[in-house]
């Protein structure tokens, strides 16, 4: 049988996958123009605002050509310009380039927004609201993926980080300025400043002590080395349980307590409030963390273990100086995945009087008030994102020192 013959497709035959950097070049090519047509699309077809008699009422709709005018038509501008300069030569450099046309274009769209919002209030009554609609949220949303795709491709480190910081000063300095003052959200953040601030004090409690406590359990329930296989069943358990029913049920459970122990109640414990609340949210982590911290302490590969125990470490020494730093980014990944799911379970908190920003949400429900509900689930939004980006890092960082 003659060998195959090789050929430009590859050896033998067998054509190679491209290189990543020609796909992903590919991709920017063609990912670029169709972001921009859905960005045009949805910023002249959709409308940007909606106005409304008061907070409650439904907003006619406002469309951006009459209302924007020259800032619909420079962000539209700033972001065709990114998507030409993307297609014709998709490198780092052109990536960077885009990222600040990108960034350019969501400040002059927002300032947009805001000064039209102002403009349709002009004289009218106080009660009066004008909103963000379906099209300010889509081309907004549109914008902070083109930004996230093209800071990934310049490939700068820190430069997320730094464009972040950028903007939220900008937005800062338009708040202070009063530029936003038109927008409803504007509005209800002014009506709540206090609130918001306590609300987010409250949230981060509950979340970090729930993390605590699910740490310091998944510890334990991991020295219990008989009986893993019922503890994962028992933690597996309890994920399949709705979160308002087991909040419900250490209600419950800690009224029965309090009035078998009333000493309880001179510890701070009670039956509603922050106690059940930190208990509930600690069940649901308990699973990814005890997940993460034994395939941690199995990462290490048992030639490594025998190098260790030749070399005479004791078992506390081999957990400190081998099984941890080798299983550290799995041990990293396993607290960013509880970090990011602790502070959005710690929103039902506010269902029994435990406050945070759950609060400002579910009254926001109850009002039938959507600027209310964003008000208390964006900062939950950035809460995670901000948890999920640095323990990222985090991890990554980890991954690199162990390579």
């Amino acid at each position: 049988m003659s060998a195959p013959v090789p050929d430009s497709a590859g050896v033998g035959g067998t054509a190679h996958p491209p290189s990543r950097p020609r796909a992903a070049r590919r991709t920017a090519r063609v990912g670029a123009p169709l972001g921009a047509g859905l960005f045009l699309a949805a910023l002249y077809g959709l409308p940007v605002l909606a106005l409304a008699k008061n907070r409650l009422a439904l907003g006619e709709p406002v469309f951006a050509a009459p209302a924007l005018g020259p800032e619909a038509h420079s962000a539209a501008a700033l972001v065709v310009a990114a998507a030409l300069i993307v297609r014709a030569h998709p490198s780092r450099r052109i990536a960077l380039a885009a990222a600040a046309l990108l960034a350019t274009a969501l400040v002059v769209l927002v300032v947009g927004l805001g000064g039209a919002a102002a403009d349709l209030l002009a004289g009218r009554p106080p009660a009066a609201r004008a909103s963000l609609a379906s099209g300010a949220w889509t081309v907004l949303a549109l914008l902070g993926a083109g930004l996230a795709v093209s800071v990934r491709r310049a490939g700068l480190p820190g430069l997320g980080a730094a464009l972040c910081a950028a903007l939220a000063l900008l937005l800062i300095v338009a708040w202070r300025q009063g530029v936003l003052d038109g927008l409803s959200l504007a509005v209800e953040f002014r009506a709540r400043r206090g609130v918001m601030a306590a609300a987010i004090g409250e949230h981060l409690v509950l979340a970090a002590g729930a993390l605590l406590l699910a740490s310091g359990g998944a510890v334990l329930l991991s020295l219990w080395r008989r009986g893993q296989g019922l503890v994962g069943g028992g933690l597996s358990a309890v994920q399949v349980v709705p979160a308002v029913a087991l909040l419900g049920a250490l209600v419950v459970l800690l009224s029965g307590l309090l009035r078998a122990f009333p000493a309880l109640r001179d510890l701070g414990i009670g039956a509603l409030g922050t106690a059940p609340a930190i208990l509930g949210v600690a069940a649901y982590l308990l699973l990814p963390l005890w997940r993460g911290l034994n395939r941690a302490l199995q990462a290490p590969d048992p030639a490594t273990l025998d190098t260790a125990a030749g070399l005479g470490l004791t078992r506390a020494q081999t957990l400190l100086r081998v099984r941890l730093p080798v299983g550290a980014p799995t041990l990293i990944g396993a607290l960013r995945v509880a970090s990011v799911q602790s502070i959005g379970l710690a929103t039902l908190g506010a269902l029994i009087g435990a406050g945070g920003l759950g609060r400002i949400v579910f009254d926001g429900m109850a009002q039938f008030a959507p600027d209310l509900i964003l008000l208390g689930a964006i900062p939950i939004v950035a809460l995670s994102l901000t948890a999920e980006l640095a323990l990222g890092r985090a991890e990554a960082a980890a991954r690199r020192r162990r390579g």
